[in-house]
């Protein structure tokens, strides 16, 4: 049933509220806990149990941390790195080119430059040399260093490694990427979700399984009465990896978010400075920031740039260095949306014309460039609810990505398709995974995806569902209530931000702002009254829907947040739907 009677707002999706199950729960929550209802309608969600709430509203890694050691080959790998740094050996750090290779690779290189050490960088280009180690690279960095540190990659890469094997270097592979029935001929490999891991906390990001080798290292220094490098000090990589990674904000990756978000607050980062103040932030750092903003320009280098400018722009103290860096970044930014706008645009016209209603949405065309697919991949994603892939081809070559939704494992159907030998190649993690295949692939390749998504449920939500936490009405809102609300963050992958609904609620103004922006204000016809905004809105139905409404009634739906402006805090709605009341 649908909620408020929304069967068809103005962007066409139906409304979904909360099952009277989670009602009943939520009430019980509140009565316990005696925390505001809305509060308990995000709990309630979330699964929480009176006895929880206080626990969970104030994650810590005291309480959240796993012990490292559970992970298989924990231990290995990190006595060959103290090895290496106690003999003096030469040390490269091999990592992926997006974010959380990036933080990844500063951790470590943070690490090591803490204990006087400085360690080779090396960041494969997207295009030339395409994802994790190959043999060229490995050989190269094998001739000249005795420890070759993989992050983010390396987990099925068995051939460069047994390159780099042969040349005499030792191989450590620090991973979350699915692994295969096989591991390559590394030290050790590091990686929750290898197949015969068990327990491991398979959410964690590359950037969250480095960081528990650097607690494990500093376990093994004390151990010997030595001292390692403060480690809290680093959570902002580590939570800035996790977040634009979309690893799923839980367990203690909900701790490295919250008290990374705090680290970052203090500034005292070079290269986070510059690529926050490029980013135009203006308050204190929320998990939007780091996803939508930061994320964005490190990733930039990777895909469309030099791969290795957000781990440089990451890991350097000069601030001049930094600007420089930061600054490119933000314009490669703007190319990268250029280019992903006319990606966007052909891919959408085409998935639309093979419909939305199947468990997978794919597209694919001649000449998409390989680093904005899996960009235009979410989009589709997030546009469908539906697990989506997005194909660029350079001849009879097909370079894709593709994202899913909570619940899906893309990166196993993936592999799966790989092993059958329906693609060339291909791998990844539950939500987001990257494949190669060729032109004669293609059409089977994504038929035997689909069936394989559907198995596993894809498809079956409604592709238009728009899931509210509940009503509120104008009056019940203030900036502490928002507050309260985002003790239940941080909110991103697999922990959605609480959405509520506003019924039947008159607007009193309305202005469209820059090129495509809404800013509306809205009341109950009492006292109170809202301010709103919806970016975008006139990429869509709202904007003309809402622009020359001045004094009529609709049912708004919504992101609450705290508008910072000139000194003062005020309650502001995202806007995110709309329809008459």
């Amino acid at each position: 049933m649908s909620f408020l009677g929304v069967d068809a707002s103005a962007t066409g999706r139906r409304w979904v509220g909360p099952s009277i199950d989670m009602e009943r729960q939520a009430e019980y929550l509140q009565q316990i806990t005696q925390l505001p209802m809305p509060l308990c309608k995000i709990l309630a969600r979330r699964g929480v149990a009176p006895e929880q709430a206080a626990d969970f509203l104030d994650p810590t890694l005291k309480a959240l941390l796993p012990d490292p050691r559970g992970m298989k080959d924990m231990e290995v790998a990190a006595a060959r790195t103290l090895q290496a740094f106690d003999h003096n050996e030469r040390i490269a750090i091999f990592a992926d080119y997006d974010v959380d290779g990036a933080t990844s690779a500063t951790l470590l290189i943070d690490w090591f430059r803490q204990m006087g050490r400085e360690v080779t960088l090396y960041i494969p280009d997207r295009i030339d040399e395409g994802y994790g180690p190959n043999i060229p690279a490995m050989e190269q960095l094998a001739d000249a260093h005795d420890l070759i540190i993989c992050v983010d990659c390396g987990t099925l890469s068995h051939e460069p490694i047994a390159a780099a094997v042969a040349k005499g270097a030792d191989v450590v592979v620090l991973d979350h990427h699915l692994g295969g029935e096989t591991l390559p001929p590394a030290v050790a490999v590091v990686n929750p979700n290898r197949q015969d891991e068990l327990d491991a906390p398979g959410y964690l990001c590359a950037a969250g399984v480095v960081f528990l080798m650097l607690v494990e290292l500093g376990r093994v220094l004390r151990e010997t009465g030595r001292n390692g490098p403060d480690l809290i000090s680093m959570l902002d990589l580590v939570a800035l990896g996790t977040v634009a990674d979309v690893a799923p904000l839980i367990e203690a990756n909900r701790a490295f978010v919250r008290q990374g978000l705090k680290i970052m607050a203090r500034r005292a980062r070079t290269g986070m400075v510059a690529l926050a103040d490029v980013s135009g932030m203006n308050e204190a750092p929320r998990a939007y920031h780091l996803g939508y903003l930061m994320g964005p320009r490190v990733n930039a280098g990777g895909r469309i740039g030099k791969a290795d400018l957000g781990a440089r722009l990451l890991s350097t103290t000069n601030p001049h260095e930094a600007q420089s860096i930061a600054s490119r970044l933000n314009e490669l930014n703007g190319e990268r949306r250029e280019i992903e706008a006319r990606v966007q645009e052909e891919a959408m016209t085409q998935a639309e014309a093979r419909g939305f209603d199947a468990p997978l949405v794919w597209a694919a065309g001649d000449g998409w460039h390989p680093g904005v697919v899996g960009i235009v991949a979410s989009r589709l994603k997030e546009t469908t609810n539906r697990p989506a892939v997005v194909i660029g081809f350079d001849g009879d070559d097909g370079k894709g990505s593709g994202r899913s939704i909570s619940g899906v494992d893309l990166g196993a159907c993936i592999q799966r398709l790989a092993a059958d030998g329906d693609i060339q190649k291909g791998g990844g993690h539950k939500m987001a995974a990257g494949l190669s295949l060729s032109r004669e692939q293609l059409a089977p390749a994504m038929a035997h995806l689909s069936d394989l998504l559907a198995k596993q449920g894809a498809g079956v939500q409604g592709a238009a569902d728009l899931k509210l936490d509940g009503i509120l009405m104008p009056s019940a809102v203030t900036v502490e209530l928002i507050e309260e609300l985002e003790q239940a963050g941080p909110f991103g992958a697999s922990a959605p931000a609480p959405r509520f609904a506003f019924p039947d609620v008159q607007i009193l103004f309305a202005k469209r702002v820059g090129q495509n922006h809404l800013k509306v204000s809205f009341g109950d016809g009492l006292s109170t009254r809202i301010d709103a905004i919806c970016f975008g809105a006139f990429d869509g139905p709202i904007g003309p829907l809402l622009e020359q409404s001045g004094g009529q009634r609709f049912h708004l739906a919504g992101r609450l947040e705290v508008n910072h402006w000139q000194g003062r805090s005020s309650p502001q709605l995202r806007l995110e739907d709309a329809v008459r009341a």
